[in-house]
């Protein structure tokens, strides 16, 4: 069985954690013949595969090294939104007098209880991805380092395991931006903020991504002075322009410091204190802080597996080579989730765990470019996406009409006092067909999915505009958006031929 690892601080929860991820007492089970299915990797991916797999009746093992639940349960999605939820709701408390509602005693956020929150729902959310639960699918779980014996045979301590089919499913980690004197000072990643249970009076973000940005205005709202430094000109620079502008004022509005055209120097340190040296629109200036988060991307786990002994081509940064069915090199291998994808998300690992249970088992012939992949920034505002922005259409020569309606006129927004934010929706020009869509509220990630699913069902903005939306709900929005362009198609033909007509009724 692999070495328990350890997860700091040594509380109940996170033995609880370690009793369904990895279990101290694991025995591996005796490996059958040969498998239908061999997953490497714990994560979404491998755990969607194998269960789907075993399902179906197949044969499957599979095979982790660390912690089941991989990085989404452990050091991602879970702990992350855990922190961000008690974020919201010292905001929430805070902002209670615009509603008519007085705190007597003032509001505070107390950071080691919000991360003693984050740890318990963590472990109850682990029984999920526990190693028992998955061996009463029926699933042969090897806790252990995996790695390829040839191609079609996995090797775990003490055990062969061979194979029909096997998929790669061992994720990404955060990558280490080359600064000198990061090393040596010491830094956080999403590896390892979610151990803290002290709050850094003074936190400095490197980079403004999807994660920078999240745990940023998270950290700043339970009591951390925050400042983001970021290289390009924009906060979210692969994001839609408009709402990463919607986002930077409510950053600034809330007091975070983001700074960019900002790259880092070096870090040197003194005494407890970290020394930033950064270059800043052409100067140099030095920002003293408790603690650095790193939020540089992340980087595939290609490496320990010998896949040049089973065939499979890869490269360090972009992870293992598929084809569009994501079947590797190897006729008998394929790959999901964050080794392989360029959108690293849970929900496009689990979407790619399902496509290669298919096309592994069954002779499919499913392909990963027929999804339609929405994502979202869980800030507050959130900022969800999906399909093309406006300027990869662009790119692409597809030409585009764009609809946009502020929550400044939805109804139910204003109530709410959630009025920043849009939905925007861009069509192929002339017609009602929906190209992508991009939403900033504070639940975009909730609202998204209507437009998704007109895109998955060949729906048009103009048949969105028949479903009746329940009044009032901040969803609307998106109703408004079809609204205005059903406004367009009310040509000035069509205008004098209905006034003639209401002409002549009367």
């Amino acid at each position: 069985m692999g070495l328990v690892p350890e997860l700091l601080p040594h509380d109940e929860h996170n033995a609880e954690l370690i009793s369904n991820a990895h279990p101290p007492d694991w025995v591996n089970p005796e490996p059958a013949g040969r498998y239908n299915l061999v997953v490497i990797g714990g994560g979404t991916a491998g755990l969607v595969a194998a269960a789907g797999a075993a399902g179906l009746g197949a044969k499957v093992a599979l095979v982790e090294k660390r912690l089941l639940g991989g990085d989404c349960l452990n050091v991602g999605c879970v702990p992350s939104k855990c922190i961000i939820r008690s974020s919201r709701a010292y905001a929430d408390a805070r902002d209670t007098p615009a509603f008519g509602v007085k705190m007597l005693d003032g509001v505070q956020a107390d950071f080691a209880a919000a991360m003693e929150r984050m740890r318990r729902l963590r472990a109850v959310i682990s029984a999920h991805d526990a190693a028992q639960r998955f061996r009463e699918m029926g699933v042969d779980v090897f806790l252990g380092e995996g790695r390829f014996a040839g191609p079609d045979a996995v090797e775990v301590p003490g055990a062969m395991l061979r194979f029909k089919k096997a998929v790669i499913a061992t994720g990404a980690r955060a990558v280490k931006p080359d600064v000198p004197g990061l090393e040596e000072a010491g830094f956080l990643t999403n590896e390892t903020v979610f151990s803290l249970t002290e709050r850094p009076a003074r936190l400095a973000v490197f980079g403004a991504g999807p994660l920078g940005c999240e745990l940023a205005q998270a950290f700043h709202r339970l009591g951390s002075q925050v400042t983001i430094l970021e290289r390009t000109p924009h906060i979210l620079p692969r994001e839609d322009p408009d709402a990463a502008e919607a986002l930077d004022r409510s950053f600034r509005r809330d007091g975070i410091i983001v700074k960019q055209n900002s790259a880092v120097m070096c870090v040197t340190t003194s005494g407890k204190e970290k020394l930033v040296q950064v270059e800043h629109d052409g100067a140099q200036e030095i920002l003293t802080v408790d603690d650095v988060l790193v939020g540089a991307g992340r980087a595939p786990n290609v490496q320990g597996l010998n896949l040049e002994a089973a065939g499979v081509k890869y490269d360090e940064r972009n992870g293992v080579s598929v084809d569009d069915t994501l079947r590797t090199t190897n006729p008998r291998i394929y790959a999901a989730g964050d080794v392989c994808l360029r959108h690293k998300f849970t929900h496009t690992a689990d979407a790619s765990a399902r496509i290669v249970v298919q096309n592994a088992l069954f002779w499919g012939r499913k392909k990963l470019s027929a999804l339609v992949i929405p994502w979202c920034t869980y800030t507050d505002p959130e900022i969800a996406h999906v399909g093309l922005y406006e300027q990869e259409a662009e790119a692409r020569g597809i030409p585009v009409s764009t609809f946009v309606r502020s929550f400044k006129d939805v109804d139910r927004a204003i109530a709410d006092g959630e009025e920043a934010g849009f939905a925007k929706v861009h069509v192929r020009r002339g017609t009602d067909q929906i190209l992508g869509a991009t939403i900033v509220a504070r639940h975009a990630g909730e609202m998204i999915s209507e437009v998704t699913l007109a895109m998955v069902a060949g729906i048009g903005l103009k048949t969105v505009a028949n479903v009746i939306h329940p009044y009032p709900t901040q969803a609307e929005a998106v109703r408004k958006v079809a609204d205005a362009y059903n406004r367009t198609r009310l040509t000035p033909f069509f205008k004098r031929l209905a006034a003639r007509l209401m002409a002549w009724q009367r």
